[in-house]
């Protein structure tokens, strides 16, 4: 028995419901940021620690600024803490293209993308960043002291998480990418030469650091998480049909 075609919608029925799944995840996001927003003071406390660490105190600079810092803390962390409903929100606007058998994966796409989501961001804060203000605070010298902004910190801290984040969804991406027949292993396979210029690339571009260590620990994972996404594309993408083969008519 074959298997029953993914849905079909219309371009305005697209629209419809790609509104009500960004409503959806705004409701989600609110929600993390309501369970965020208490923890925010202890939040930003504990993300000051590596440039206290170093014997530095952080300022703020203008009457509001320690104020959103803890807004901007407490929406992140509301992101991260939202982020099994939001992916929940992307399968069921993506799933309508999918066959009915492989809608039974919404489960492990929103639990694995939710952790690679988490995974990313701690990797981000315990891993590369540390570094970072260590390396970019060691050009302090006599006559040239370092004043940190509060606000400047934690903007540079929560980019990087973010991004981080969302950097560790590639094997997701690539597996979804398969099963819904847009790639296959052997096309990115094919072009891995070109992701790793691109993960050095990306690693040049968005490290804090000019530093080849740096762009390393950002290069490093991007590589491995693509490498992780050609196995799963192998392993749960789409299978090609098989040709029929036309039957010889007796002469």
């Amino acid at each position: 028995m074959s298997p029953i075609a993914p849905d079909k919608m219309s371009f305005m029925e697209h629209l419809g419901e790609l509104r009500v799944r960004i409503v959806r995840s705004l409701v989600a996001l609110l929600i993390g940021l309501a369970i965020a927003l208490p923890l925010s003071q202890r939040l930003t406390d504990y993300l000051a620690k590596p440039i206290q660490a170093t014997g530095n105190t952080l300022v703020f600079l203008a009457v509001t600024e320690a104020f959103w810092v803890q807004m901007k803390v407490a929406l992140i962390a509301g992101l991260f803490i939202a982020s099994p409903g939001i992916l929940w929100e992307v399968w069921r606007f993506i799933s309508p293209g999918l066959y009915h058998h492989e809608k039974k994966y919404a489960m492990p796409f929103v639990v694995i993308g939710s952790l690679l989501f988490m995974l990313g961001g701690a990797f981000s804060l315990f891993v590369v960043t540390p570094y970072a203000i260590q390396f970019l605070l060691s050009y302090a010298r006599p006559g040239l002291q370092p004043m940190i902004s509060v606000g400047s910190y934690i903007d540079f801290l929560l980019k990087f998480t973010l991004a981080f984040g969302l950097v560790f969804e590639l094997p997701l991406a690539l597996t979804l990418a398969a099963r819904m027949g847009l790639v296959t292993a052997k096309v990115l396979a094919k072009n891995r030469k070109y992701a790793i210029l691109g993960a050095f690339i990306a690693g040049a571009v968005l490290t804090p650091t000019p530093d080849a260590f740096n762009q390393t620990l950002m290069a490093g994972p991007l590589i491995i998480l693509y490498e992780v996404g050609i196995v799963c594309a192998r392993i749960f993408g789409r299978k090609a049909k098989p040709v029929p083969v036309a039957e010889e008519t007796p002469a």
